[in-house]
């Protein structure tokens, strides 16, 4: 069993940064690769990013790619989301989640275990 708990979230101005971050309970963090997804309203919720379970490979969904960067932090149970040029487009709720597949999946269903979520507000 993993529990994720999700922070960072807030309001910023379109061109802004953010970093979010998702603190997971127990000891095997590790044996988890680990991913953020979002969901904006009347939207379905969509990938974002991923990351194998000790960070070696990372992806990214189109629309972010080469503004934000995932990163984990195995020795402090902690993901990461450094959000960087946000866009207004980019509001949404952020969720992490952990999967039991080696190098996660951009799948939402072939992850096991989801957070609460957080608010990420962009202003134009």
């Amino acid at each position: 069993q993993v529990q994720l708990v999700e922070s960072g979230g807030g309001l910023v101005q379109a061109g802004g940064s953010l970093r979010l971050s998702c603190a997971a309970s127990g000891r095997t963090f590790s044996s988890y690769a680990m991913g953020w997804f979002r969901q904006a309203p009347g939207k379905e919720r969509e990938f974002v990013a991923g990351i194998s379970r000790r960070g070696g490979s990372t992806y990214y969904a189109d629309s972010v790619k080469g503004r934000f960067t995932i990163s984990r932090d195995n020795a402090k149970n902690t993901v990461y989301l450094q959000m960087n040029s946000l866009k207004p487009e980019d509001m949404a709720v952020y969720y992490c989640a952990a999967s039991q597949l080696y190098s996660g999946s951009s799948t939402a269903r072939e992850y096991n275990y989801w957070g609460q979520g957080t608010q990420v507000t962009v202003s134009s």
